[in-house]
């Protein structure tokens, strides 16, 4: 809580309680809210706002004492009771708790009773909570709540099973409009000439965090589907950027409500792009806030990327619409319920609506960001304990969004598309409007398909770790109609000297040889099992079919080498993804050597899909940087260039009026692997001369060839360069342009470039919101890390306000996994002991736990990598 002492009124007496932390701050359950009336008073010229409140709860036993929680919140009279039995209550609050209790000298009776509370509040500069958000001409009043931020703007149980509705009132500046949760029911000049109040409608049954209200003079372009009215909001200067927005809007609603029983569940449905937003979206009930970057876009100018990347927010946060507001987790434990389903379901309505863009090959790519982390000591499980903010707000991670993804589109193959669709809409039929768990939905699933869904999803959601399905001993039958395999399970671990546990998992393992064939599937329940797993004798077999499964897979060297020459035909792209990341994975793991994923690695060389060749190529960039040498990176680079360059003969630099998305998408990838990991002359060049015309005023860049030619310039670039790019950045009119273009400052290799952008991020210029990328993409350039470091340490008081909001301290934190010295790992273990950020402690177990696997890869790998490349 904040240290300020409020000048409170006599009218409500306060008293501090100073108490150590505790293991969990939750509220009784005695006492349980029905319906908030809320109004605000916004002065955005003070930054402060008032707030009047009045919460009907029922008390289930007499009791003088109500809890609620509040931060920075200054209360002037608080009331309960009804009428004139009501009593005025003295108020104590407890910092760490962050929990206001209300205590009245007689005892409220059991059943419904009213609590009334005048208070006021800052909008505070933290992006949580109720709080300001600037533009170069003005301010405005924005909220984000999620998870436990709407104690700052209003006292109340912030919990999310104590669901209630609302409805509120908002005094507001003349020629400001105000947007919540529900319709506009009046809107009446004063009080004063200088305001007005606008009463929305109340809302359905919904959890505190869900909460939604914003302020200013956004301006609205407005479209609709099934009768629901859509608006995409922005401010002033960016309405002519909301089209695309729209268009994606629409076609998600109607895709939605036709895969589900309960049609949009609300009246209106408003997305707004925010100045300022520590999230990249929240899915208020009705009016989803965002930041601009995902939102906004020059229908004229957007690229394939940015297009894509609008749809998929979209489609993700209002797939919450359902998972997560219409039904919500019990508590925070189980938050994958909603980001991990809202994950899941984003997709299916871009596969309907363009196919063109292989949204297949982006489930597989989640999958593997999931495994990634689930490979470390310092994972969790998807359902683990979390009791202070800190670490609700750190349950925001890659086991929440892509594990729990990854595991219902397993559980989606095992049981077939429709009927998991039929237990989807019969979990949320029997939650609508209220709290679930993640056994509430397993057991609807079991009950709609008959399939163990109950005992399978247990396995993956309460233990950590993902499983090893080693493939072996493929025998034919002396009738030669099928063939055997010995299909095992253990638990993947990055750093195979750490000791594990006998874990098990149920783990629906499925089989094919070629696409489109019928996948032979086992449910693998012991350590190790011996099934049939093709029709007829086959030299190998895939063990993940469709690349659906959640697990690693392992094959011995013959069956790699008989499936190598097979990969391109008879791999589907997200089976290629799979195989590509598993063998990735088993190097940094030592099961296998960086000889082998080169060799795997050099079959790719006419891949056409662009995220399977990117998957390929990143890990090259990584080999490139941390496991070649001065005297080994030379050959490293002619061998990326011999891979690639023959995709780069056949689509050229330039774009063709004839390409699909999928082909423009697959040169840019081309283009960066050159420029960069492949050091390729020519592709530098071509760069730099089309980024010199287009910042010249000449001919503009293709959109998605954009971002791939600026980052091979800028990493080549110079002071001129720099000085274009910063003031291309500061003239844009789209956010994809301008971020493009501010990214780019970070790319430089000469020290007194890196000097000058590590200096910006100083500026008043540089977004809070946009502190954390921008300063992780310095630990991304192995020219910049050591000086970024530096800095960090020398800056740390001014930088720690931008870096420790929301989501900014663990994205930080993270990026610092890219070091690869005992040096540096121990002065950062030693920093964030000094300065610890609460919010990112398990991130930094993983980044700590990423160097130690990066040091250990290096001194093992570097020898072989030198010996292969030198071979060829």
């Amino acid at each position: 809580m904040s240290t300020r002492a409020w000048p409170f009124a006599a009218s409500a007496a306060l008293t501090f309680v100073l108490a150590s932390p505790a293991a969990a701050q939750r509220l009784p359950t005695t006492v349980a809210p029905e319906h908030y009336d809320l109004t605000f008073t916004v002065d955005l010229a003070h930054a402060t706002f008032e707030g009047a409140e009045s919460i009907r709860v029922q008390v289930a036993e007499p009791t003088t004492r109500i809890v609620l929680h509040a931060v920075e919140i200054q209360f002037h009279d608080v009331t309960i009771g009804t009428g004139p039995a009501a009593q005025k209550a003295t108020v104590s609050l407890n910092a760490d708790d962050q929990t206001a209790t209300l205590t009245v000298p007689e005892a409220i009776a059991k059943g419904a009773a009213d609590v009334r509370i005048a208070y006021t509040g800052m909008l505070n500069d933290k992006l949580r909570g109720f709080y300001l958000s600037k533009t170069k001409v003005r301010s405005y009043a924005v909220t984000q709540f999620e998870s436990t931020d709407a104690r700052r703007a209003f006292p109340c149980f912030d919990e999310p099973a104590f669901k209630a509705t609302f409805a509120l009132t908002l005094v507001i500046n003349r020629g400001d409009m105000a947007i919540s949760n529900g319709k506009i029911l009046s809107d009446t000049p004063g009080p004063g000439a200088t305001r007005h109040t606008v009463k929305f409608a109340e809302s359905p049954k919904m959890s505190s965090y869900l909460v939604a209200m914003a302020v200013g003079d956004f301006q609205c372009v407005e479209g609709g589907q099934d009768g629901i009215p859509i608006r995409i909001c922005a401010t002033p200067e960016n309405k002519a950027l909301l089209s695309v927005a729209l268009e994606s809007a629409q076609q998600v609603l109607k895709f939605y409500d036709s895969y589900f029983a309960i049609k949009y569940p609300f009246t209106k449905l408003d997305v707004v792009a925010v100045p300022d937003f520590a999230a990249g979206a929240m899915e208020n009930t009705a009016a989803i806030f965002y930041r601009e970057t995902d939102l906004l876009a020059d229908p004229k100018h957007a690229s394939v990327g940015t297009r894509k990347n609008i749809a998929s927010i979209l489609a993700h946060e209002m797939a919450h619409q359902w998972f997560g507001d219409l039904v919500t987790m019990a508590w925070w434990d189980d938050i994958w319920l909603n980001e991990g389903f809202a994950t899941w379901m984003a997709n299916h309505p871009l596969a309907a609506w363009r196919p063109d863009w292989n949204v297949a090959v982006d489930d597989a790519l989640e999958n593997q960001t999931a495994l990634s982390l689930d490979s470390l000591t310092s994972t969790r499980p998807i359902h683990a304990r979390v009791d202070t903010p800190a670490q609700i707000e750190e349950a925001f991670d890659a086991i929440a969004y892509q594990k729990g993804a990854a595991v219902l589109r397993m559980m989606e193959s095992y049981v077939g598309a429709d009927a998991f669709k039929k237990g989807v809409n019969a979990y949320l039929q029997a939650h609508a409007y209220g709290n679930a768990t993640a056994s509430d939905f397993w057991s609807a699933i079991a009950a709609s398909t008959g399939k163990p869904v109950d005992l399978v999803m247990p396995t993956f959601v309460n233990q950590p770790g993902a499983p090893l399905i080693g493939v072996s001993g493929l025998t034919c039958d002396a009738q030669r109609t099928e063939t055997r395999a010995t299909i095992a399970q253990s638990r993947f671990m990055l750093d195979p000297a750490q000791p594990t546990r006998n874990q098990l998992w149920e783990v629906p393992v499925c089989f094919t040889v070629k696409p489109g064939s019928p996948a032979g599937c086992l449910l693998l329940k012991q350590v190790a099992e011996a099934p049939p797993v093709a029709h007829g004798c086959v030299p190998w077999v895939f063990a993940n079919a469709g690349a659906h499964g959640y697990y690693r897979t392992e094959y011995p060297p013959d069956m790699l080498r008989a499936m190598a020459p097979h990969v391109e035909d008879a791999l589907s792209a997200p089976e290629r993804v799979s195989l590509v990341g598993d063998e990735w994975a088993l190097m940094r793991a030592h099961h296998h050597s960086i000889a082998d994923y080169l060799t795997l690695a050099s079959g790719f060389g006419r891949e056409q899909t662009s995220g399977v060749l990117a998957m390929v190529t990143q890990r090259l960039d990584y080999a490139r940087e941390y496991l070649t040498t001065e005297s080994t990176r030379p050959r490293f680079e002619a061998f990326t260039r011999t891979l690639v360059r023959p995709l780069f003969e056949q689509l050229g630099f330039a774009p063709k009026a004839a390409d699909t998305d999928e082909q423009r998408q697959l040169r840019a990838v081309v283009i960066e692997t050159l420029g960069t990991t492949g050091a390729d002359a020519d592709v530098i060049a071509r760069s730099r001369a089309a980024l010199d015309r287009a910042l010249g005023g000449g001919a503009p860049l293709d959109a998605t060839l954009a971002g791939p030619i600026v980052a091979v310039a800028s990493e080549h670039g110079d002071a001129t360069l720099y000085a274009a790019l910063k003031a291309a950045s500061d003239r844009a009119t789209a956010p994809d342009e301008h971020y493009r273009y501010l990214y780019a400052l970070t790319n430089f290799r000469d020290p007194a470039l890196v000097d000058r952008g590590l200096e910006y991020a100083l500026s008043p210029e540089l977004r809070r919101q946009d502190a954390a990328i921008y300063m992780g993409q310095f630990f991304g350039n192995s020219a910049a890390r050591t000086r970024a470091w530096s800095f960090v340490n020398a800056h740390w008081a001014e930088l720690e306000p931008k870096l420790a909001i929301a989501g900014s301290d663990t994205n930080f934190v993270g990026s610092l996994s890219a070091f690869c010295d005992a040096g540096a790992r121990d002065d950062i273990r030693k920093f964030f002991a000094a300065h610890p950020l609460p919010g990112a402690t398990r991130t930094l177990d993983q980044t700590i736990e990423r160097i130690n696997n990066c040091i250990d890869l290096r001194e093992r790998q570097t020898d072989t990598l030198a010996k292969w490349v030198t071979s060829r």
